[in-house]
């Protein structure tokens, strides 16, 4: 995890051959990739190990765990699922079950875990805050701060930016570069570095800032700087004889712990470097610092000792020769026995940063907190939009504009680019404001009023804007924006789930929206479900990255339905031969079935079945001239309920 890389790495090696001992040898590498903390490579060969009919529980573990590591949440959702109906598995896998769905924003059901866990051991108390932390994020998501969040995709890829600092007319950030040569071990993906841009309203093309990135070994960034932008604090770590190396058994590793670089340029712009007096990367790490507004108190993040526990902010005072005075702890009522991180001091005074030692979403969440120094008022949490079930982290507060505060976060929350990405913000007063109102029933007709639906309201681009419970009268409500496209999604377990698109063009606001979701029940053996959207091309058996977005939401059914098994058909259009249209499409629905077990699936739920062009949805039979769009549409996927 990019935001965790103070922490230690093992360097293993090991070998095998021969077919017979495929499986053992395979295993025997997962797991050296495991307890080398090398979690992309592990996952790799545990999903070759899972794909039986009785799987090791040790195997399914530790997939789950190395998914959860490399942040691949619903991944690591879908083999806790499986792990903890085990009768082995022990009582702490609904714990990390419990966390993996808070990252997904499923905070009913990590309720049931957690609920489960306490029941299983006894300890309540345990619980207590996580369940906490659960209830308030219901209520977040429920009611949203009116904020508004873009991805700056100018700056973001597949691979990780993050902590973007601006200064003058120059936006800093950092970001993995895409580099073959150099991994990091932990998620098998490029180190960082830093990068600039200019800051203009639709952004400079970023460009890697080479004063900081003289040292490629591991790495660099994030970084923040005084007033004048003539003095930078950058933090790095990499790996390298200066780490301590110890021996657990005959396993060697090596401790790298971040340190704070202080890089200062001259009046003729060349840039020079020195260490932060007090690194002492033996014992522990200094790292992401912010000045104080009066440039007198530099705040920082360490786990030297004295704190309270994992990482705390500290704090050093600008002595009279300009120097830093001795580091002093910024007190009990910012940090905790967690992680403290990304601090930063907003143009008001106010102190943002990233904790998961209190209440929050999930991972890392953002809180502000008022004071200086070791007096601080109590945090509070900024709720959901600004924290979401992610790692939400590296705030800053760019400018304050018509009393509206405009910066950027950073955050790996899904539907972004990937890994950890930059969004930009700005808080508003609320604009004009819509009411959307709607209804929940089972079955097409509106006779039968389904309660207790979670609905999801989303944004064009899939983000997330608002979700909660219809009522016992089916009865959900929402506000929403003119000039807006929706997606609505209906889900409920034994029910195969809604959705809707809708948009408020033209609307006044005084209107109001109303829609209906209608929810087919699953346990009744033998009804079919066309998966609507799932298509593939002309000829071709792959699956669409489009296609892989349904399938997630059948993959959503299964797991939330363990007794649930279907069969999964494919049918083809009328062009080719009649045999080899019969033989693509149980191709076709073979691919579908391989993804969902490669998504922790049980195979033997799923029935893989292809019906060619023997069920055509409309008359584009042999010999029809038809457009591509209705050859398309005869393209598709279909599930069918054999056992509930």
């Amino acid at each position: 995890m990019i935001k965790k890389y103070s922490i230690t790495l093992l360097l293993l090696l090991c070998a095998f051959s021969l077919l017979a001992q495929e499986q053992a040898g395979i295993r025997e590498k997962a797991n050296e990739y495991f307890t080398g903390y090398e979690f992309g490579k592990a996952t790799l060969l545990y999903q070759q190990l899972v794909d039986k009919k009785s799987p090791r529980l040790e195997d399914m573990e530790r997939l789950a765990y190395s998914s959860y590591q490399i942040n691949d949440y619903e991944l690591a959702v879908n083999w806790y699922a499986r792990v903890v109906e085990n009768p082995d598995s022990s009582p702490e896998n609904l714990l990390m079950y419990a966390q993996a769905l808070k990252q997904t924003m499923r905070y009913h059901e990590a309720k049931v875990a957690l609920e489960r866990y306490g029941s299983v051991t006894g300890n309540r108390n345990e619980i207590r805050q996580a369940l906490k932390s659960c209830d308030l994020a219901i209520a977040w998501l429920e009611s949203p701060k009116d904020m508004t969040l873009e991805n700056v995709t100018s700056f973001n890829t597949p691979l990780s930016e993050f902590g973007a600092y601006v200064v003058k007319d120059k936006i800093y950030y950092t970001g993995e570069t895409s580099s073959k040569s150099k991994r990091y071990s932990w998620t098998g993906n490029s180190f960082l570095q830093v990068f600039s841009a200019s800051d203009s309203d639709s952004l400079g093309t970023p460009e890697l800032f080479k004063p900081f990135n003289e040292d490629t070994k591991y790495h660099i960034g994030p970084v923040s700087s005084d007033a004048s932008g003539d003095v930078f604090f950058v933090t790095q770590t990499y790996v390298g004889k200066k780490g301590d190396l110890n021996k657990i058994g005959k396993k060697k590793y090596r401790t790298n712990r971040l340190e704070l670089i202080i890089y200062s340029k001259d009046a003729q712009g060349k840039w020079s470097s020195t260490p932060f007096p007090y690194n002492n990367i033996k014992e522990y790490s200094v790292g992401h610092a912010t000045l104080s507004n009066d440039q007198q108190v530099l705040y920082f993040v360490s786990d030297m000792p004295g704190g309270l526990g994992g990482t705390d902010i500290w704090f050093c005072e600008r002595t009279k020769e300009g120097s830093w005075g001795t580091p002093q702890n910024a007190g009990n009522q910012i940090n905790t026995a967690q992680n403290e991180l990304f601090p930063h001091i907003s143009p008001e005074g106010v102190l943002y940063f990233s904790s998961n030692g209190f209440a929050g979403m999930g991972g890392l969440d953002i809180f502000q907190s008022e004071g200086s120094k070791a007096n601080w008022t109590s945090p509070m949490n900024l709720q959901y939009p600004a924290n979401s079930s992610g790692d939400d982290f590296a705030f800053v507060i760019t400018q304050i504009k018509d009393q509206h505060r405009v910066g950027y976060l950073s955050s790996d929350r899904q539907n972004g680019q990937g890994g950890d990405d930059i969004y930009s913000f700005t808080y508003s007063k609320k604009p004009n404001i819509l009411l959307l109102e709607g209804l929940t029933f089972q079955g097409q007709g509106e006779n039968t009023i389904l309660p207790e639906v979670m609905v999801s309201l989303k944004a064009e681009d899939q983000t997330l804007i608002a979700k909660k419970l219809s009522n016992d009268s089916g009865a959900f409500t929402f506000e929403i924006k003119p000039d807006m496209e929706y997606k609505l999604i209906g889900q409920k377990t034994t029910y195969y789930s809604d959705s809707l698109v809708f948009h408020t063009r033209n609307l006044k606001v005084s209107d109001t929206v109303r829609v209906t979701l209608h929810l087919e029940p699953l346990f009744e053996i033998g009804k079919k479900f066309v998966l609507q959207d799932i298509y593939y091309d002309f000829d071709q058996s792959n699956i669409r990255s489009d296609a892989a977005a349904i399938l997630n939401e059948v993959m959503r059914i299964m797991r939330s339905n363990p007794t649930l098994k279907i069969e999964l058909s494919s049918h083809t259009d009328s062009r080719g031969s009649d045999n080899y249209n019969m033989k693509l499409s149980h191709r076709r629905a073979q691919s579908a079935v391989d993804y969902l077990v490669s998504r922790g699936i049980a195979r033997d739920r799923m029935q893989a079945k292809g019906y060619g062009e023997s069920q055509l949805m409309n008359n584009c039979s042999n010999g029809m001239r038809c457009s591509g769009e209705a050859h398309q549409e005869n393209r598709r996927t279909e599930i069918r309920v054999l056992a509930f």
